[in-house]
């Protein structure tokens, strides 16, 4: 379904979001009754019951968000002073305590273990390291997205994200990314607009920032990374398709936006995430049947200064792909052995490291193991 243009959003989507909590909390006492009916003969434990309150403290946020981003717009003078650092900063709190809602009640509602590994490679807002940072992040499912960006707002640093224009689905994100530096990827735009806007978003980086990439541009699933594959075999592009072949839980990585921005930013330090956990999570329909609970989501990082970045385009490339390899390795050590299915993906794991980039300076920061 196309996204319906910005006056759309806001004068139907926006208020349908308090109304809708409005009916919910209304009809609770018989919506609660049929999802506790139901839960005994659905999938996972109590999942009609669990979702719903979700969805309430969603509704919820929802609201409070979309009102308190009213009363900034009036109190910036009418959106003519949004630009200026106080009310960036105001926004940015505004989503930090927005997220941290969301994150912290999918927490406990669906009995999620979130272990994060990150602590040297992710900077902290105010500390002596904090240079700016491009991060480079492998893509399953929206809730990588959210819990990426929460992750960063509660270090202090600044989010300019890039991200899939259905995201403006939700009226909160909507309104209050489009007042932030954010990019979003639209299916219609010309070719080669979303790796200018990356630069220009990468261009504007000070001490404190963090350009967050998806560099497979795409969710990864199964199904997708073998159209992928068949794709490159139907153009020809044979040696491609092998090393698209050779990477079995992540996609191919774009170069163009994460080269770009690294272009645009020399002075920033790159940081790589890898997860596991949220592969079940990458569609709407996925909310209901693959939503993740009782489970564990893994994520680690590793930081690569801007001093041991490599030089040169094909260089770069090189090294970009290296890390794929590397972060597929990681997610395969945490599948177990019945998620190698062929050899090359086994040679992969074995290596267990990243070959060094081709014109980088040698760095220990550049090994992902450090």
């Amino acid at each position: 379904m196309p996204l319906p243009p910005p006056w759309v959003r806001r004068l139907v989507l926006a208020p349908a979001v308090p109304l809708l909590m409005l009916v919910l909390v209304t009809g609770l006492p018989a919506i609660v009754l049929v999802a506790a009916f139901v839960s005994p003969v659905l999938p996972g434990r109590l999942r009609p019951l669990r979702i719903l309150l979700f969805a309430i403290v969603y509704l919820v946020t929802e609201s409070l968000m979309l009102l308190a981003l009213a009363a900034v717009w009036l109190a910036s003078g009418c959106g003519r002073r949004l630009g200026r650092p106080h009310w960036q900063a105001v926004h940015y709190a505004l989503m930090r305590h927005y997220l941290a809602v969301l994150v912290h009640t999918a927490r406990r509602t669906f009995k999620l273990d979130i272990a994060v590994d990150d602590e040297a490679a992710m900077p902290t807002a105010g500390a002596a390291d904090a240079a700016p940072v491009v991060v480079l992040s492998r893509h399953a499912g929206p809730g990588d997205s959210f819990l990426l960006v929460h992750g960063l707002l509660q270090r202090g640093l600044r989010p300019h994200i890039v991200l899939k224009a259905d995201l403006q689905w939700s009226p909160a994100l909507d309104v209050g990314l489009n007042r932030i530096p954010t990019h979003f990827v639209s299916r219609a735009a010309p070719r080669g607009s979303g790796t200018a806007a990356v630069a220009a978003l990468a261009g504007g980086l000070r001490s404190g920032d963090a350009l967050v990439i998806f560099p497979e541009g795409r969710n990864f699933t199964p199904a997708r990374r073998r159209r992928s594959i068949a794709r490159l075999e139907e153009l020809d592009r044979h040696e491609d398709a092998e090393l698209a072949r050779q990477l079995r839980h992540v996609l191919t990585p774009r170069p163009g936006g994460a080269l770009a921005a690294l272009r645009a930013a020399p002075t920033a330090d790159v940081v790589f995430v890898a997860h596991t956990g949220l592969e079940d999570l990458s569609s709407v329909v996925d909310l209901w049947r693959g939503l993740p609970m009782d489970s564990q989501i893994e994520i680690e990082a590793w930081r690569v200064t801007a001093a041991s970045l490599p030089t040169g385009r094909e260089a770069a490339e090189a090294w970009l792909l290296a890390w794929w390899r590397r972060i597929d390795a990681w997610i395969l050590e945490r599948h177990g052995p019945a998620a190698i299915p062929d050899d090359a993906v086994a040679a992969v794991t074995a290596t267990g490291t990243v070959p060094d980039a081709p014109g980088a300076r040698p760095d220990a920061a550049s090994d992902p193991a450090s």
